[in-house]
């Protein structure tokens, strides 16, 4: 891959920060300000400013505070139940990153990862780490960031050109967590059709997997998109289409580098914002985390599997989705979050109206529960209805959908 740009810039991206990573795990693309400058909008406030369309989530930020000893001690157990799980799924990702880039990528065009923050990036981390591994059989080089992405607002223009400009001829590499209904896959590829003519500049950079066919308007390009879980059935490569309880779900900052939801900044000012929790040092889980989980990666001894890659989306989940939307009466989908770590989040940041879950009993669905015992919100068990999903949170109408 040769970059044919003659005003390629060299950009010094080390002045940008980590969070509470190493320098070494991540650069994370975010202009970080001071949480004393951004208000702090109540949920229930947040919730009707949203839904009236009076304001845009991304404009917005409730503060997090210290999670409770139960939320911490769930955690815990989440990261024991889980931990051989996530480090065999990290380990096969990077075995099959190493399969598809070993003929393109060297020291000099390494690997991009880009992780989407923030569920994107304890995942992210832990695979740089894996294929910084010079003793495992997936060494690659690679490089890490960590950039914003936003639902209607889109991937942080400024943040993917400063990557860009820094790393003309390298492929990269979109990372998340997880999908829930695939809305964030459909954000990315919006953002990426800019570069999806091949004559552009920097089309092989991220259309590495495959052109679009023009002779059919359903075949478009292949979106390089990698989560550890795929419930929705619409990214390039996942380690499964479970939806499992990832432990790096059930945390906010303080298993994504103390870093807040992003705040939407317009192109023209830079980058997209973050609050960084200094006030959280004391309960930070991400270093920890990732030194658990890669700790026993480096013990694993099962054999490495490589994973199935996928040009097209299947969105396996979208009748499902439409189904519920019907039966709750919801016009507007973002009002539906499924998946055990949306759910999960949902309750502690949004107004939930009811819990709907496959089982009573799922081990992975005990801090949902718990949540839901002591807010007195709903639940509904629907058993197989609503498969792959173990959970899916419905936010309260707080106003007229738009």
């Amino acid at each position: 891959m040769t970059s044919n740009n003659p005003n390629t810039k060299t950009v010094d991206l080390k002045r940008y920060g980590s969070g509470s990573y190493l320098a070494s795990d991540v650069t994370v693309l975010l202009d970080i300000v001071d949480k004393d400058a951004v208000a702090d909008v109540p949920v229930s406030q947040k919730e009707a400013l949203i839904q009236s369309g009076q304001r845009h989530y991304s404009d917005m930020l409730t503060l997090e505070s210290s999670p409770s000893a139960m939320h911490e001690q769930l955690y815990i157990e989440a990261l024991e139940q889980g931990k051989i799980r996530a480090a065999t799924d990290i380990a096969n990702l990077a075995y099959t990153l190493k399969h598809v880039f070993q003929k393109t990528v060297n020291n000099e065009c390494p690997l991009i990862l880009v992780s989407l923050v923030r569920a994107g990036l304890p995942i992210g981390v832990l695979l740089q780490r894996a294929l910084a591994d010079i003793n495992s059989s997936y060494s690659l080089p690679s490089v890490h960031y960590g950039v914003s992405i936003i639902r209607d607002r889109g991937l942080d223009p400024v943040a993917l050109q400063m990557i860009l400009d820094r790393h003309p001829d390298s492929p990269i590499v979109f990372i998340d967590g997880w999908t829930g209904k695939g809305a964030i896959y459909q954000e990315l590829a919006h953002s990426l059709e800019a570069f999806a003519d091949p004559s552009h500049t920097n089309f092989a950079n991220i259309f590495h997997q495959g052109a679009a066919d023009q002779s059919n308007p359903d075949n478009t390009a292949v979106i390089p998109l990698l989560t550890l879980a795929d419930p929705a059935g619409v990214v390039w490569l996942a380690a499964s289409e479970e939806d499992w309880l990832i432990p790096s779900g059930l945390l906010n900052s303080t298993v994504s580098g103390l870093i807040s939801r992003s705040l939407y900044t317009e192109p023209q000012s830079g980058l997209h914002r973050s609050v960084f929790y200094d006030n959280l040092i004391e309960v930070d889980h991400s270093l920890a985390f990732v030194d658990h989980i890669d700790a026993v990666r480096c013990t694993l001894s099962t054999p490495l599997q490589c994973l199935p890659t996928y040009k097209q989306p299947r969105y396996q989940t979208a009748d499902l989705i439409d189904k519920l939307a019907a039966e709750y009466n919801i016009t507007n989908r973002n009002r539906i979050k499924p998946t055990i770590a949306e759910a999960t989040r949902a309750i502690l940041r949004r107004d939930p109206e009811r819990i709907l879950l496959a089982s009573a009993e799922h081990p992975d669905t005990v801090l949902l529960r718990h949540l839901c015992a002591q807010r007195h919100i709903a639940i509904s068990v629907l058993g197989d209805k609503i498969l792959p999903y173990q959970a899916i949170t419905l936010i309260k109408q707080r106003a007229t959908d738009r």
